[in-house]
């Protein structure tokens, strides 16, 4: 399995030490350990433990490793637990040389092994001075070919020449690593970390001037560094980015382009440790996400329950939205949604099931109430994924306020009212029953007579308008045949479902079977695991013919169950029979229409019987009691007579 360096903390740094046989490894390892060259080596040393004075407390663990076929399986499992890779070759050995690109390398690529890689030459002091070598000029292409190389050095541990600097090199390629910062191969920064620091730029720009006035520029030094900056120091920032890029900096201060001009002045230096200092001390992690403890805690909650966006991250939202939408024709176009996740690490609604569960208009823009679902939609499936986004785009606020965790929905049925604000729909049926056709009628998406889904996870979502102007938050989740089983086994995934509906073909008996089978079966797991919940049928595509006996054989297994008498919908015709407000509506009430079989009701009967006994063992207990009593009563009023 891949593994990809990410930010260490005290547990420290493990890099694991790779080689060809007699190119050094362990005599640099040692040297390195006791800070001067020892003859007598073992062959594989056990893991060493460094603590370099530049790596702020952050421990160094060396594992030596051996070449031998008969311990491949060992070096495979080190490789794989490795934050970072010393590959060495021998200075006076051409061939161990040659072997990094034909055999080592290409091994590491092999093992998924995504960690920076320092290439050593060791024994630098045999190597013969008479012969011309330009390590740069012979590991370009190498280093081109293969971009995990961090960075390439010779050393000698004879005589303890820049030994230790290859371990700094190594830790600060774990720690400081380029690869997210900037791409070799265009000479620029990467998207990703242009992202991050403008987020950063934004954050440290109080007055929203669009630049850092030198107050701010101190501001920010103070906090990434802990030490203000002097009024000449200032001046002389400015004046080198002026010098080099004029528009850097105006009459306001340090614009964003100068901003990311002295970052990749820092990289051009060599300096990778400032900014990721700046990074980290506004949370970013290696792959230049917020880090875990900048997002929420592991949220508690009961299967049955869901989550919701609080009215305070949608207050925030929805002022984002106008801020948003410059040309304020109630419209998010697809540009200006792009330049709202500027600042976030990717636009995450380009991605299934986010990029079509929503209504948008023929150009491809939101509306606020698409805008909202879409954030809803993120709450419901990934809550932790939704409140790190909201933090990319400017919420300030504490991030568990952002969320809310609704009441289960056993106490919604023993109170026989839901108050939450988005209801999440599975809806089931056999292929072409019209289920894919249902979703888009929420989205307002034009019919389709092929009813084939983008993907296996297809979602729609919308606002939709309740008695007395409240307004709820529809989910529809298409469940496609060919992965119910899959799906049904598995046992957290039900209870999530406020309401099940069942679509089937009106015109075709074979589908109205397959849709009451798969009535029973859901209807069956619910009640076996004590998560019942209210169901409806749809017999879709009424503008077609329906088969023989098509009305009667529905009404009969909806009466036989207790439920709703099936809803007759056309989405080619557009004729739907207000069935979002239906469903909304057996959502508000998830008491009424769940589906009891046979076997249920023989499982309540069941039950019904046994409180019936032990009601009467416990009033025939008490009459005993009583009675015990009253005759030890009696017994003693007649001997005390006697």
């Amino acid at each position: 399995m891949a593994r990809t360096s990410s930010m260490k903390s005290s547990n420290g740094v493990r890099v694991v030490v790779v080689g060809d046989p007699g190119t050094g490894k362990s005599s640099l390892i040692l040297t390195a350990a006791a800070e001067r060259f020892l003859a007598n080596v073992p062959p594989v040393l056990p893991p060493t433990r460094l603590l370099l004075p530049s790596a702020d407390g952050i421990p160094l663990t060396i594992i030596d490793t051996s070449s031998s076929t008969e311990r491949s399986g060992k070096l495979v499992e080190e490789l794989r637990k490795a934050d970072a890779v010393i590959l060495t070759y021998a200075c006076h050995i051409p061939e161990t040389l040659d072997r990094l690109g034909t055999i080592w390398l290409p091994k590491l690529q092999g093992l998924e092994v995504k960690v920076p890689v320092v290439v050593v030459g060791c024994m630098l002091d045999r190597r013969d001075e008479n012969k011309d070598f330009d390590l740069q000029e012979v590991m370009s292409p190498i280093m081109q070919q293969f971009l995990e190389i961090e960075t390439c050095m010779e050393c000698s541990a004879l005589g303890n020449t820049q030994v230790a600097e290859v371990f700094y090199y190594a830790q600060r390629s774990v720690l400081c690593p380029i690869a997210p910062l900037f791409d070799q191969e265009t000479n620029h920064l990467n998207t990703r970390c242009i992202r991050a620091l403008k987020r950063i730029f934004i954050l440290c720009d109080h007055d929203n001037d669009g630049a850092l006035s030198d107050k701010e520029l101190n501001e920010f030094q103070v906090r990434c560094f802990n030490a203000p900056l002097q009024p000449s120091e200032i001046y002389s920032v400015k004046t080198v980015v002026r010098e080099q890029l004029p528009e850097g900096v105006h009459e306001n201060g340090l614009t964003f382009v100068g901003f990311l001009f002295l970052h990749e002045l820092f990289i051009e230096r060599g300096k990778l440790e400032t900014i990721w200092t700046v990074l980290r001390k506004f949370g970013y992690n290696n792959d230049l996400r917020l880090a875990d403890d900048q997002l929420l805690p592991a949220i508690k909650r009961h299967p049955d329950q869901s989550i919701e966006l609080t009215n305070e991250a949608l207050d925030f939202l929805e002022k984002i939205f106008f801020t948003y939408d410059v040309d304020r024709d109630g419209y998010l176009r697809v540009s200006e949604v792009e330049e709202f996740f500027s600042t976030a690490p990717e636009n995450p609604w380009r991605q299934a099931p986010y990029r079509d569960a929503v209504e948008r208009n023929p150009f491809g823009g939101l509306t606020l109430d698409g805008f909202l679902s879409e954030w809803s939609l993120m709450a419901l499936l990934d809550p932790t994924f939704c409140v790190e986004n909201l933090l990319y785009i400017g919420y300030a606020g504490d991030p568990q306020s952002a969320i809310c965790v609704t009441q289960r929905r056993r106490l919604d049925c023993k109170t026989q009212q839901s108050n939450r604000n988005v209801f999440q729909c599975f809806v089931f049926g056999p292929k072409k029953a019209g289920k894919t056709a249902l979703l888009n009628s929420l989205i307002k998406r034009s019919f389709l007579e092929e009813d084939v889904p983008d993907s296996d996870y297809h979602y729609a979502i919308n606002v939709v308008d309740r008695p007395g102007g409240k307004k709820k938050t529809l989910v529809l989740r298409e469940i496609q045949e060919d992965g119910i089983k899959e799906f049904l086994s598995k046992g957290d995934v039900l209870p999530r479902c406020d309401v099940a509906v069942f679509v089937h073909d009106s015109s075709c008996e074979s589908s109205w079977k397959k849709a009451t089978e798969l009535l029973f079966d859901v209807a069956s797991r619910g009640e076996a695991t004590g998560y019942g919940f209210p169901c409806l049928v749809i017999a879709a595509k009424d503008d077609l013919d329906q088969y023989p006996n098509q009305v009667q054989d529905s009404a009969r297994v909806c009466r036989e169950l207790g439920i709703e008498a099936p809803i007759p919908v056309s989405s080619k015709l557009g004729d739907l029979s207000d069935i979002f407000s239906k469903i909304v509506r057996a959502a508000e009430q998830p008491h009424l229409s769940i589906p009891e079989t046979e076997a249920g009701r023989r499982c309540k009967h069941y039950h019904q019987l046994v409180n019936r006994s032990l009601k009467f063992v416990s009033v025939g207990a008490a009459v005993t009691f009583v009675g015990l009593v009253a005759y030890r009563a009696y017994a003693a009023r007649r001997n005390s007579s006697g």
